[in-house]
């Protein structure tokens, strides 16, 4: 069982893993959205909350270009959805990634 978030037109969140220069996750996507017009969502709107919540991040990002123009979708096929979520889970292995909070 997964936990989905719905974040905007029918798009809820499955699985999401942010790493220092790339976002991997999976998602579920209505049939009558095309992949980018999916990703031109999710862009967007997570820019403007990101922007919304962090103010003197534009004095980095004037223009506001949160995001690089690049995109990669792909439909999951055959394969189990908790085998892709997994494999998103794993990515600070993969990666070698250590986050350290702060309080």
């Amino acid at each position: 069982m997964y936990k989905t978030c719905s974040f905007a037109d029918g798009i809820k969140w499955i699985e999401l893993n942010v790493q220092p220069k790339h976002v991997q996750g999976t998602a579920e996507v209505p049939f009558t959205m095309s992949p980018s017009k999916a990703l031109q969502l999710l862009k967007g709107i997570s820019s403007k909350l990101f922007f919304e919540h962090h103010p003197k991040a534009r004095l980095r990002y004037p223009k506001g270009h949160l995001w690089a123009r690049g995109k990669f979708a792909a439909s999951l096929g055959f394969v189990q959805i908790e085998v892709v979520n997994e494999y998103v889970r794993n990515q600070d292995k993969h990666h070698g990634t250590v986050w350290i909070m702060e309080d």
